[in-house]
């Protein structure tokens, strides 16, 4: 029987600190009961000697210590997980947000989770096909990836997360699921995604986490593990490929900062705490395939950056530890270019290992380079055309700024709606570069310039 202590000796924010504890154990979860009945819960957060930490699930506005009784159940935040979450709708306390039946589980797994040991890890090289083609081609997805979207506040993150969602999906015909957490966004953001999925019918395959901004802190925390706890479950032990999609992790690391502040640590770069690196590691290295498993787990975590800054703590360090990232530019978004996805500054360190015959298509990476090359250079001539005017500029240049127009417009620029499969999106690619004198066609050799367009001679 668990003991039952009333020495709370005081609350700072969601924080209670309880004295005179014994056997207290880290995450354990506490039911708090108030002086009117109600109980609230909450989990430990460090306990020391005889002094235990609670960080409350729920506000702790006007409470007093005066009548507060805690009680230590010796158990961990859990999540009864079925094949039966897929299509339903969950609140950061795992509880059905859709109307629907409380889910009976299959099993119960510890949402705390562990990073995936490496050397049980099989290199990701198996391609996924989003639809779109500025990630498709230019930055390419593969299976067992973490590759985050870095975006800004006001830019269409959360568009391209349903439209990844709703278009991501395997070319072998393997069972394929999106797991989708969200933390701290707005309740319009919330129904949108909810209505969104419904609307498509990609709910179907789908299992959404939702964490509302007047939802408790502490769900914020908890929203990411439960979705890749569900994730691995349907991962490693249903042998399915899962995409797990996670918005905002700024709103993740604003959770963090509070509850380090209410602790009174001292706080690392901006104030955010000074294990932030590590706690992130946490979320995005349970990304990966194991070794003998027939399963996946993939990872798109999105950030907005504070100011556009991609120095900032968060992109910052998400960055060392994932496998590249795609880039949201404000500039395409005010010219109407949607995705806005900047290619040049995105990249996918494993993009490599999922192109070629079997995969995508023999010309992919190829094509890519050669894409990139055009582009790159469009965009230098296009500052140049700034200081000098257009009519100062060579035939050839002309011919670069023009392809930076169109490859912005009709490349990148295809849409909320559109999907393209991963041939018509290198077809496209093809098509915009037959204006371009073969001359300037330097990263295709003859041999993918013989089989797949051999109107095009060098």
């Amino acid at each position: 029987m668990q003991k039952i202590y009333q020495d709370v000796s005081s609350i700072a924010g969601p924080i209670l600190v309880v004295d005179g504890v014994e056997g207290v154990k880290y995450e354990e979860l506490v039911e708090v009961k108030l002086s009117d009945g109600t109980v609230r819960m909450g989990k430990v957060l460090e306990a020391d000697g005889d002094r235990a930490m609670v960080q409350m699930f729920e506000s702790t506005q006007g409470l007093s210590t005066t009548g507060l009784k805690a009680k230590f159940t010796g158990k961990v935040a859990q999540l009864g997980v079925s094949p039966d979450m897929l299509g339903r709708v969950f609140n950061g306390a795992g509880k059905p947000l859709d109307g629907g039946a409380e889910v009976i589980p299959e099993k119960i797994v510890d949402i705390s989770g562990m990073a995936i040991n490496p050397y049980s890890r099989k290199f990701p090289s198996d391609f996924i096909q989003t639809g779109i083609s500025s990630l498709d081609v230019m930055n390419t997805l593969v299976r067992g990836q973490k590759l985050p979207i870095f975006s800004g506040s006001g830019l269409p993150h959360a568009e391209l997360a349903t439209q990844i969602a709703r278009q991501a999906k395997v070319n072998d015909g393997s069972d394929f699921a999106v797991v989708f957490g969200a933390m701290g966004v707005t309740f319009e953001e919330g129904m949108f995604f909810q209505k969104e999925f419904e609307r498509t019918g990609a709910i179907e395959n789908a299992t959404l986490f939702i964490n509302t901004a007047a939802d408790p802190v502490v769900e914020r925390i908890a929203v990411p593990r439960m979705a890749l706890s569900y994730a691995e479950y349907l991962a490693f032990e249903k042998d399915m490929h899962v995409l797990v999609i996670l918005t905002d992790m700024t709103n993740y690391a604003e959770a963090l900062r509070e509850v380090s502040a209410a602790r009174k640590e001292v706080p690392g770069r901006r104030g955010y705490p000074g294990y932030l690196y590590t706690d992130l590691s946490t979320i995005y290295e349970r990304a990966g395939q194991l070794k003998g498993s027939k399963g996946s787990l993939t990872q798109i975590p999105i950030l907005s950056m504070p100011e556009d800054d991609i120095t900032h703590p968060i992109p910052d360090l998400t960055g060392y530890i994932t496998e590249g990232q795609f880039v949201l530019d404000r500039g395409l978004y005010q010219n109407k270019i949607l995705p806005p996805v900047d290619v040049l500054k995105s990249l996918s360190r494993l993009a490599g290992a999922g192109m070629g015959e079997g995969k995508t298509r023999e010309d992919h990476s190829k094509v890519k380079d050669q894409l990139f090359a055009c582009y790159a250079r469009g965009k230098d001539v296009r500052e140049l055309a700034v200081v000098l005017g257009e009519s100062s500029l060579s035939d050839i240049d002309k011919t670069y700024l023009k392809f930076a127009d169109e490859y912005e417009k009709q490349f990148i620029g295809q849409g909320f709606h559109e999907e393209r499969t991963i041939i018509e999106s290198l077809e496209l690619g093809w098509e915009l570069l037959r204006q371009f004198p073969i001359t300037e066609l330097k990263r295709i050799n003859q041999k993918t310039l013989d089989k797949y367009h051999p109107d095009l001679r060098k």
